[in-house]
């Protein structure tokens, strides 16, 4: 015998259905030209290619008004004065159906249809360096959880997929192939979230410094891993606290665990003040990065973005087997070959310490790698990405 059904979920029942049924009545308005909805993150807020790509369209198309889709547990992360509609809303689903213009890094919530005229800018929100879309089905693991039909419909509503480099198309063409009869146009323009790797002065960096807690004189070291298929839960392959006493009152390191594991990284209370900072919780990793003298991360796509900065990147990954087992790879990040290995490489906590020590994590073989990796992976960064795509995009663009 089925268990009984409870009132709250009935509820929640016929509320879907009277928006769906609503929905469909407003599928039948007129689009509005000069509507955007934005998203990004799964309804997290305002982030990422998204949110570059919408400050620059208020720039430059400012008769087109942008909306956001947020989550009701993530509305707080919204700045006052940005339009936002909760996502599942009637507002939500009036602006999914009269829009002209979808532009996000993941996928909107709820499904829905697109139509005739509209115009849907999937931005992505990374370059791939483990297996994505319809490689997956090469990991059971992966596969299980993993609805590859929905990968594929949602797919055939872009029209626009953005890429950083000509790896990352590479993949996306792959990996998301497009349908018959709703195909897609790969814009190879470059990452807009990463402009402002090239437009912030001295004078923003310090002041974003000085808004951290970062004194002028210590070396901040940004420790940023990615997310574990295998693991649950933030688990940090290396004591950040323990780090910083090592290393010495001159550094300082942020810990920013990734937004899978919620807006905390867990560090406790037993930390020294002003040596380790929590940064998990801080809007904009753009910024992190900015404030940051090397970057220590894993599998993370942020290796990526922060290459454009040319500063020093330490790749600590202890568990590399056990993720190109589990989640696959597109290639070898330690091989230490020119392209494939950022910088210098750690697989123990002694390693890591010592590469700072010993000054490796900033010697010239470390820059060397670090420049064939800045030319393979950011050949289109230069500080303009955003305005290329909102002048492509945004019909017409002036």
């Amino acid at each position: 015998m089925p268990p009984p059904v409870s009132a709250a979920s009935v509820k929640r029942f016929v509320r879907r259905q009277a928006m769906r049924a609503v929905y469909r009545t407003d599928l039948r308005r007129p689009l509005d030209p000069n509507l955007a909805v934005y998203g990004a993150y799964w309804n997290r807020g305002i982030a990422c290619n998204p949110a570059a790509i919408h400050a620059k369209a208020r720039e430059l198309v400012p008769h087109i008004r942008g909306v956001w889709v947020v989550s009701s547990r993530h509305r707080d992360r919204m700045p006052p004065g940005v339009p936002y509609v909760i996502e599942g809303s009637r507002p939500y689903w009036r602006a999914m159906a009269t829009a002209t213009y979808l532009v996000n890094n993941s996928s909107f919530p709820g499904g829905f249809t697109k139509r005739p005229g509209q115009r849907y800018l999937q931005t992505h929100h990374g370059t791939p360096l483990k297996t994505m879309g319809l490689d997956q089905r090469a990991y059971p693991a992966l596969a299980r959880k993993t609805d590859f039909g929905k990968i594929l419909a949602h797919v055939g509503q872009w029209d626009f997929s953005l890429s950083a480099n000509p790896h990352t198309t590479e993949i996306w063409d792959r990996v998301y192939p497009a349908s018959e009869g709703a195909s897609y146009e790969h814009l190879d323009l470059g990452y807009p979230r990463n402009d402002v790797y090239f437009t912030a002065t001295a004078e923003d960096i310090a002041k974003i410094r000085a808004e951290l807690g970062i004194h002028a004189d210590q070396t901040a070291l940004l420790y940023a891993p990615t997310h574990r298929d295998y693991r649950e839960g933030f688990v940090p392959d290396l004591d950040p606290e323990r780090l910083a006493r090592q290393l010495g009152p001159d550094y300082v390191v942020l810990v920013r665990a990734h937004y899978f594991y919620g807006r905390s990284a867990g560090l406790g209370e037993s930390v020294p003040t002003g040596r380790v900072l929590d940064v998990t919780a801080h809007p904009r990793v753009e910024e992190l990065c900015l404030a940051a003298d090397a970057l220590i991360t894993d599998y993370s796509s942020l290796a990526f973005d922060y290459a454009c900065l040319d500063r020093p990147i330490v790749v600590h990954a202890p568990d590399w087997d056990a993720y190109r087992t589990t989640r696959g790879t597109y290639f070898d990040l330690l091989s230490g070959r020119p392209g494939d290995t950022p910088g210098a490489v750690t697989a123990t906590s002694d390693e890591l310490v010592e590469v700072f020590r010993a000054g490796e994590w900033r010697s010239p073989e470390a820059a060397a790698l670090r420049t064939a990796f800045r030319e393979r992976f950011c050949p289109y960064d230069d500080g303009h990405a955003a305005e290329r795509v909102v002048r492509r995009f945004f019909v017409p663009a002036e």
